[in-house]
């Protein structure tokens, strides 16, 4: 009889599961553009209880992007359609490039949105650090689209309505101390091929600098940011995140950034749990009007973290 039962509940648990499993459909392979003989696509993850509005998830890591990271970033749980965007990968595609594909995800998700149950004016964006960029970039440079358009998803606009994202780079101009120059040279000598060949002159790297840093570009009509950043970032300083800060506050735009004492370029504990939960938070709050527990202060905040523990040498 005890075995019997513990097979009953080991198989109602896996049904339990199934069920769950069943709960999000996951679409998969979307191409939403293509150039230069290449096919970019996303990924679409709809959750059966949906709230009405979509996250993007940009997949991205010093502008490199693949299929491998492609999940739904527990985002569906909160009741938001996830659409994970997977975008051309540096050295083949420029930043420059990078940006432009995003804008296009962005205008295809739109026009696409009452196919997925989305509303096309509840859009947010996340993502990690070149991904923490992207969608920094959408935030401060997206915006009408070209009415006179003949492909119809160009006519649509590629902003967003909020922004949640980690450590994102922002001024490449003043990489770490003023006028530390990071294009393509200095700490990010390694992402030359990223910048292109306009990064090979002082005149293009200062144009460059400023097409492609975010800080450069923010304006009122720019939608609500939120930052999590560690002050220990030895990759993307924190004083990317604290001048982008500033200079929202001295434009008079909502943004709120919260510094994780000791923490690195990611790997702290709290980035799956508290930090992702307030993203929710952030999220239910600006583009379904969804009040918080615990207000957002629109300022600046010093949490400790809990650096995870990387498992021994095994010999």
């Amino acid at each position: 009889m005890k075995k019997y039962l513990t097979s009953l509940v080991i198989a109602i648990f896996a049904f339990a599961s199934l069920l769950q499993a069943q709960e999000v459909e996951h679409i998969s392979d979307l191409i939403y553009t293509k150039h230069d003989g290449v096919a970019l696509t996303m990924d679409v993850f709809k959750p059966a209880q949906s709230n009405g509005a979509g996250i993007i998830k940009i997949i991205s890591g010093g502008w490199k992007s693949n299929h491998q990271q492609i999940n739904d970033g527990g985002w569906t749980k909160a009741g938001y359609t996830t659409f994970v965007v997977v975008h051309g990968s540096q050295p083949r595609f420029q930043v420059e490039e990078i940006v432009a594909d995003l804008n296009r995800a962005v205008r295809f998700i739109r026009a696409h949105a009452a196919k997925y149950g989305v509303d096309p004016q509840k859009l947010g964006v996340t993502g990690g650090s070149a991904g923490g960029h992207l969608s920094l970039m959408l935030a401060t440079r997206g915006g009408l689209g070209d009415a006179k358009a003949v492909d119809v998803i160009n006519r649509e606009s590629s902003a967003v309505q909020a922004v949640a994202c980690f450590y994102p780079p922002t001024d490449y101009l003043n990489w770490f101390e003023e006028g530390d120059n990071a294009v393509g040279i200095g700490k990010l000598a390694a992402y030359a091929g990223a910048f292109g060949p306009k990064s090979g002159t002082e005149e293009g790297r200062m144009i460059l600098g400023r097409e492609l840093s975010p800080i450069y570009w923010v304006n009122k009509e720019q939608p609500p940011i939120f930052i999590v950043h560690g002050d220990a970032d030895p990759q993307v300083s924190i004083t990317q995140s604290q001048r982008f800060y500033k200079r929202c506050q001295e434009v008079g735009v909502k943004c709120e950034l919260v510094i994780r004492e000791g923490a690195g370029h990611g790997g702290w504990q709290e980035m799956a749990t508290e930090d992702t939960a307030r993203m929710i938070e952030w999220f239910d709050l600006q583009l379904l009007g969804k009040q918080p527990a615990k207000p957002f202060t629109l300022g600046v905040s010093s949490l400790p973290s809990t650096l995870v523990k990387k498992p021994a040498a095994t010999r």
